[in-house]
């Protein structure tokens, strides 16, 4: 089976409205391994690991987010398993803390 790897930051009105936990409950629900972060520009950063299909459907699900978000903008690229080590040990998908 194939995996992607994909590193996503999403910008628009995506902190303070449930945006980290929203990302990490869909993303376990879907199978998902990675994290999800703020940064301090006001965005929020995640990373995907899993099925091409899984991960591609995440990435739609960030356009438009919890109901309290609004998404302005979405980009994506291919990430490497280093970057996928950045979540804590033991957990499939972690909140990070802001950088």
């Amino acid at each position: 089976m194939s995996r992607a790897i994909l590193q996503v930051m999403i910008r628009g009105r995506v902190q303070g409205v449930g945006y980290r936990a929203w990302v990490e409950y869909q993303a376990s629900a879907s199978g998902l391994e990675g994290w999800v972060r703020n940064r301090r520009d006001g965005s929020v950063e995640a990373l995907f690991a899993g099925a091409p299909t899984r991960v591609a459907e995440m990435v739609a699900l960030c356009r438009h987010g919890p109901p309290s978000s609004r998404v302005d903008n979405v980009t994506s690229e291919t990430a490497g398993e280093d970057d996928l080590n950045l979540r804590r040990a033991g957990e499939a998908f972690s909140v990070l803390p802001t950088v």
